[in-house]
């Protein structure tokens, strides 16, 4: 007898992979503000524009703990996710095919609103239709997953980073001042309609059809290597893995430390910046979720990042209300504080609203099931309407 489809109950849920995506909206706050508020980081000249010391070691700090750390954190969870899904369905006899392809669907359509009606910086959009992609996995062995990961980041690194390296005197930081104009004058000054028309001049910037590809193998690798530690079921009995944990712990945070951190004792060089983020992002990420999971072995560690469950169990509805409070915070129709917030004021905006975004989770989720767009992406994935309130109030 076929069982229904139904979202994950709560008692089945790994408080440290909720954790992890609640780390994970953090570190993705913390690079968007900066984008969000200057076009200096899209169109380049970030270090000409905020020319102070200080300023340039923040922005060292955001490069070497999160920038390619927390998208690439967010890819891998979301493969998790994906293979946590079907690994369900299966248990319940039900195709699985249909589900997954709705549920990406209904996040593309979410990707469209918010890519082009609130931020060019959208990650959900290439979620939905890179996630598609995921569907040949689902068959394969684990064996072949991580040959396919591997193999499509040394096919994006390896012959790049060496043409950089044969190119590097010519590599000297272009800036587009024409577009900074633009995006300061509309951003700052222009009508709603400006916003929108600046948003895609942005948004078909950085996805230019070249680009593409560099996307996709940046982050199908995290969505297979999430498949795999899912299907390997590391992060879903860690006791009986602790051994296979803590060496990738130690190994990913070598990693972590050679290619995020080592660039700057040498300044940083452009044409190095690609095996930087490919590696020393891939690195980082899975060394923040097996920290996350480390740390949830301990009484002392549990109790210090389980906040991070309540953002993380709302992780969408989260990073979309983080765009919104953006959009209002620097663009004219709102505050209008676009391009005048420097890094260090950036900083002190993501841990203040951050927090803010705990509090409002704990209570929600006290009160509710999921978080509003979480309820309905389940709702429109599963062709039924989920149950929101909760029965009685949950203390955590």
């Amino acid at each position: 007898m076929k069982m229904t489809a139904s979202p994950l109950g709560e008692s089945e849920r790994l408080d440290w992979v909720d954790a992890a995506r609640g780390l994970a909206i953090l570190g993705i706050f913390m690079v968007n503000v900066p984008a969000f508020n200057a076009p200096y980081f899209i169109y380049g000249g970030e270090e000409q524009f905020w020319p102070s010391s200080l300023s340039h070691n923040v922005q060292m700090m955001i490069d070497i703990f999160f920038q390619a750390s927390f998208y690439t954190l967010f890819s891998f969870m979301f493969g998790f996710g994906i293979q946590m899904m079907k690994d369900r369905l299966v248990e319940k006899d039900i195709p699985f095919r249909p589900v997954i392809f709705r549920r990406l669907l209904v996040l593309t359509g979410f990707g469209f609103i918010h890519a082009f009606l609130i931020w060019h910086g959208d990650i959900l959009l290439s979620y939905g239709v890179l996630g598609l992609i995921l569907l040949a996995f689902f068959q394969t062995s684990p064996k072949t997953l991580l040959a396919w990961a591997y193999g499509m980041l040394a096919f994006l690194i390896i012959p790049l980073t060496f043409s950089m390296f044969v190119m590097r005197g010519q590599l000297q930081g272009v800036v587009n001042h024409q577009a900074i104009e633009d995006a300061i004058t509309n951003y700052s000054q222009g009508t709603i309609l400006d916003i929108w028309s600046q948003n895609l001049a942005d948004w078909s910037y950085a996805n230019y059809y070249m680009n593409l590809p560099l996307l996709a193998l940046s982050l199908i690798p995290m969505f297979l290597f999430g498949m795999y530690v899912c299907r390997k079921r590391w992060l879903h009995e860690p006791s009986q893995h602790l051994k296979t944990i803590k060496k990738i712990w130690v190994m990913t945070g070598l990693l972590f430390l050679v290619f995020k951190a080592g660039p700057h004792l040498y300044g940083n060089p452009e044409w190095f910046q690609l095996a930087q983020d490919s590696v020393g992002g891939t690195a980082s990420a899975i060394f923040y979720v097996l920290s996350i999971t480390l740390l949830f072995r301990t009484e002392v560690g549990a109790r210090m990042v389980h906040p991070l469950t309540w953002v993380g169990r709302m992780s969408l509805s989260n990073y979309i209300l983080q765009s919104i409070f953006c959009f209002i915070l620097f663009y004219s129709v709102g505050f209008g504080f676009y391009g005048e917030v420097p890094p260090i004021v950036s900083v002190l905006i993501v841990i203040t609203f951050y927090t803010l975004q705990v509090i409002l989770s704990k209570a929600w989720l006290k009160r509710f099931r999921y978080g509003p767009l979480e309820w309905l992406w389940r709702t429109l994935t599963y062709g039924k309407k989920q149950p929101l309130k909760r029965k009685s109030k949950a203390a955590s």
